[in-house]
Parts: structure tokens; C-alpha cells; sequence
């Protein structure tokens, strides 16, 4: 199978399973006026948003690169990744909002047992549809996937985490904690929020990293070094500057070096290139590799001149 048609099959499975949660969610947070099920409903319609937007642009991050898109279309994929932690964020507070509001007027209760097994039934079919995903990702290397897959892994925990507080809770009458039960729903729909907020802000950095085209972590730099350092030496090639760059799920790696000897062999250039891109193949998905040789003081002369 093609990777842009299980890619597309896989979020295509992953939006109509949204899709159930959500319709079933938003019915049984009416019927049980739980603001903690409201709040895992609106960030489910929220995630069903980006991915139906992701499903139709799909096509684009599979075109190939020409001289008038150098980087491709891979961008776009990190441009929505941004917009959906900032939709992510501005759900949160909102809820956070409507949360604070409802403690403040002296909440409300819920009838815990009931949702307790509604959380457990979710979490059921949340690790049915987590199994078929994670199975067909393994060969998929699209940021956005993994993306998705890590919010069902999310969604897994958030339900059997809720199911269980709300068992607990039905018992809390019989405690010297029976005060907190009106208050019960609200406090676990903040802590939720709280668990979940790291998660969002990390995948907006990294996607924000990404578009203003800054260079990978560092445990990516030395791997990428450790794999180029013996082609370089085989042919003489002295390593000068490495220039990593990763837009969306491409990466971009330039090696500039300078030789030992007086000439440069094409051919040697040729096969060494060669052999650069096929190791960093072996490690990483999605990349293009190049070596282009440069003096070290024409470089270091032009780096000032650029800055």
C-alpha cells in the first residue's frame, strides 16, 4: 500500500471514530450534565476539525519539490499543526473559564456511577480504535499521524482515569470528604485540563520550530554527524559546517566540507553524496541529503557577511 493511501486510510479511520465520540459525548454530557465529559467532547470535535482539514490536504504532502516550492508543500502540515495547539489552548481556557464560574456558584453534582461506566465503555472502544491505528502507523512516517495516534493513546488514559475518579467518588458521601462532592466533577475537569496542557504546548513549540526552520534537537545533530564523519573520511572530505533544517516531516541536511587534496574528483563527490543519503535513509524518513564543498575562510567570510 502506498504511504499517502494508509496515511489516508489511517486518519480516515481515526475521523469517523472521532466522530462517534463526539456525537456520543456531547449526548451523554446533556443527559448527565458532566462538564468533565463536555470538556473531553469539545477537545475531541476540535481534534475531528484538524484532521478533516488534514484528510483533504494530504495529496499536497506527497507532491514533489520544484523550484518554485523548494521545501514542497511539508510546511502546510506544520502550519496546521500550529493552528490546532493555539485551537487547543483557546478551548482550554474557555472550558478553564466556565469551570471557574461553575465552582464559584456552588457546582453541581453528577450521578458518578453513570459516568463512570460510560468513561469505562469509551476507554473500551478508545483502545480498539488505538490498536488499529498503531498497528498501521508503524510503517507511516507522517508527523500528523503520530500526532493523532498519541491523542487516542490521550484519550485511552483521560477515560479510564475519569471512570475510575467517579467510582471513587460515589463513595465519597460516606467520608469526612462528602463536602467535595459537588465540587467533584469540576476538580477533575481542571485536573484533565492541567495533564493535558503540557502535551498541547509541547506540539505547538515543536511545530513552531519547525516553520521558522530552526535546526532539530541535538541528539538528531550528533546522530547525523556520527553517520556522514566516516563517508567524509573515506574520501577526504573535511567536515566545515553542517546545516540541518526540518519543515513538517521532511529533513534537510547540507554537509559544507573542503578537501585535503588540490582538486576536488567529481566522481568521488558523486558517490559520496550517494552513500551520505543512503545512511541518513537507513536512520531517518523523509530526508534529502547533500555535500557541497567550500573553502573554510569563503564560508566563514560569507556567514559574517550574511549576519
Amino acid at each position: 500500500m502506498l504511504q499517502e493511501q494508509k496515511e489516508k486510510l489511517i486518519l480516515r479511520i481515526s475521523f469517523f471514530a472521532g466522530l462517534f465520540s463526539v456525537i456520543v459525548e456531547f449526548i451523554f454530557a446533556l443527559y448527565s450534565h458532566s462538564q468533565s465529559t463536555l470538556t473531553d467532547a469539545v477537545y475531541d470535535a476540535s481534534d475531528l476539525l484538524f484532521v478533516a482539514l488534514i484528510l483533504f490536504l494530504t495529496p499536497l504532502f506527497h507532491k514533489p519539490i520544484s523550484e518554485k516550492h523548494p521545501f514542497g508543500y511539508f510546511q502546510v502540515e506544520t502550519i496546521f499543526l500550529i493552528v490546532k495547539g493555539v485551537m487547543i489552548l483557546s478551548v482550554t481556557a474557555c472550558v478553564a473559564m466556565e469551570v471557574i464560574d461553575s465552582v464559584f456558584s456552588g457546582g453541581h453534582s453528577v450521578d458518578g456511577r453513570q459516568v463512570s461506566i460510560f468513561q469505562l465503555c469509551l476507554g473500551m472502544v478508545n483502545i480498539l480504535v488505538y490498536t488499529v491505528m498503531k498497528r498501521l502507523s508503524r510503517s507511516v512516517s507522517s508527523p500528523t499521524v503520530h500526532a493523532d495516534v498519541l491523542g487516542w493513546k490521550l484519550d485511552i488514559a483521560y477515560s479510564f482515569g475519569l471512570s475510575l475518579a467517579f467510582f471513587v467518588s460515589v463513595f465519597l458521601i460516606k467520608t469526612p470528604l462528602a463536602f467535595l462532592a459537588p465540587y467533584f466533577d469540576q476538580l477533575i475537569t481542571i485536573v484533565v485540563m492541567l495533564l493535558m496542557l503540557p502535551e498541547s504546548v509541547k506540539m505547538l513549540l515543536s511545530a513552531m520550530k519547525d516553520v521558522f526552520l530552526f535546526s532539530p534537537d541535538d541528539q538528531a545533530l550528533k546522530q547525523i554527524k556520527a553517520l556522514c564523519m566516516p563517508i567524509l573520511n573515506r574520501y577526504g572530505f573535511k567536515p566545515v559546517f553542517f546545516d540541518v533544517t526540518k519543515t513538517g516531516r521532511h529533513l534537510w541536511i547540507a554537509v559544507y566540507f573542503e578537501i585535503s587534496g588540490g582538486y576536488l574528483n567529481m566522481a568521488d563527490l558523486k558517490n559520496a553524496t550517494q552513500d551520505a543519503e543512503k545512511s541518513m535513509e537507513d536512520y531517518f524518513e523523509n530526508v534529502t541529503c547533500e555535500l557541497i564543498a567550500v573553502s573554510e575562510e569563503t564560508y566563514v567570510q560569507t556567514a559574517v557577511e550574511t549576519r
